[in-house]
C-alpha cells in the first residue's frame, strides 16, 4: 500500500513538473491577468459613465457592461478549461490567434467619432449585441475554450450547430460596432486585418480538430463556417434541414 502511494506521489509530482504542463498553466495565468485587466478598465469606463442621468446613456453603459461579463467569463473558462490533447504545429497558427485576438484593441486607441444620435445607437447596440452573443457562446463552449489552435473537447450542438465559429461571428458584430466608433481610414485598415487574420485562425483550428476528431470532417462538411445555412446556397442544394450532433 505505501509502496502504491510513493508511486502515486511520484507520478503527480512529475505531472506538476512537466513542461507541458507548466507550460499549459502559464498560458492561463496569462490570459487571466491580461482578460482580467481588461474588464478592471472597462469597469473603470463604466464607473465614470455614472450616473445614468438620462436613457441615451443607457444603452453604452449596458453595452459595456456586457463587454466586462464576457471578459470575465473568458478569464474564468481559462482556468477551468481541459487540458489540449492536440497542438498546431509552428509559429504561424499562434501568431494568427494573438494577432487575432489583441490587434483589434489598437481601435481603442483611435479617436472617437462624432456620430449623430443614429449611428451611435447602431455602433453600441452591435456592440452591446456582438457581446451578449459572445458571452452565450462562450458560456456553451465552455472547457473546450481556446485562444491558440488547440483540440480538447468536440462541440457541435447549441449555436455550433449553425455554424462552426459562432464565437468569431459574434466578436465580429461587436468589432463592426467599435469600428463605427471611430470610423477612419485606419479603423478600417484596422478591423479588416482582424477579420482576415480570424479566418486564417478558422482554417488553424479546422485543421487541428479534424487530425484530433475524425468526425469533424463529417461535421464540416455539413455545417457552414461562418455563414448559418439558409443564407447560403448549400441549405437549398441540400433541400433538408440537417440533424444535430453532438461530439463532446
Amino acid at each position: 500500500m505505501e509502496a502504491d502511494e510513493a508511486a502515486t506521489e511520484l507520478s503527480a509530482r512529475k505531472l506538476l513538473t512537466s513542461p507541458a504542463f507548466l507550460l499549459e498553466w502559464s498560458a492561463r495565468i496569462s490570459i487571466v491577468a491580461v482578460f482580467a485587466a481588461l474588464a478592471i478598465l472597462n469597469l473603470v469606463g463604466l464607473y465614470h459613465q455614472l450616473p445614468i442621468e438620462n436613457g441615451e446613456k443607457v444603452l453604452p453603459a449596458a453595452a459595456r457592461l456586457a463587454n466586462v461579463m464576457f471578459l470575465i467569463l473568458v478569464a474564468a473558462t481559462a482556468l477551468t478549461r481541459l487540458s489540449p490533447i492536440l497542438k498546431a504545429r509552428g509559429i504561424e497558427p499562434r501568431v494568427s490567434a494573438l494577432s487575432g485576438t489583441f490587434f483589434c484593441v489598437a481601435l481603442a486607441l483611435l479617436p472617437r467619432t462624432e456620430l449623430g444620435p443614429v449611428l451611435s445607437m447602431v455602433s453600441t447596440t452591435l456592440i452591446m449585441v456582438g457581446a451578449v452573443l459572445s458571452f452565450i457562446v462562450l458560456r456553451w463552449l465552455g472547457r473546450s475554450f481556446s485562444i491558440l489552435a488547440e483540440a480538447r473537447q468536440l462541440v457541435t450542438s447549441g449555436p455550433y450547430r449553425f455554424v462552426r465559429h459562432p464565437l468569431y461571428v459574434c466578436e465580429a458584430i461587436a468589432l463592426l460596432g467599435v469600428c463605427l466608433q471611430v470610423i477612419s481610414p485606419l479603423a478600417v485598415v484596422i478591423t479588416l486585418s482582424t477579420l482576415l487574420i480570424q479566418y486564417r485562425r478558422m482554417i488553424n483550428e479546422e485543421v487541428v480538430l479534424t487530425s484530433a476528431f475524425p468526425e469533424y470532417r463529417g461535421y464540416a462538411a455539413r455545417t457552414p463556417r461562418i455563414v448559418p445555412a439558409p443564407f447560403t446556397s448549400r441549405a437549398w442544394s441540400r433541400g433538408a434541414v440537417q440533424g444535430d450532433t453532438v461530439a463532446d
